[in-house]
């Protein structure tokens, strides 16, 4: 994996690896292909953002499934 250099701080640091997983299934199921360096500065704001979004849109399915008591 390339070098990370944004500036968000992670609450859980040993989350990093599942989040760079996911962004990788999310870009994977959008028929995005991610540059195996990490750089992916080639890649359209939109694409960016597509990813971004979807990723989102998981983690947020995913926080509200354990307040309801559905994930363990």
């Amino acid at each position: 994996m390339g070098q990370n250099n944004n500036s968000n701080n992670l609450v859980v640091p040993n989350s990093r690896a599942a989040l760079e997983q996911l962004k990788y299934e999310v870009a994977q199921e959008l028929g995005i292909t991610l540059s195996a360096d990490g750089y992916n500065g080639n890649k359209t704001s939109y694409e960016n953002g597509s990813i971004g979004g979807y990723i989102t849109k998981r983690l947020v399915t995913l926080a509200e499934q354990q307040l309801a008591g559905q994930v363990h």
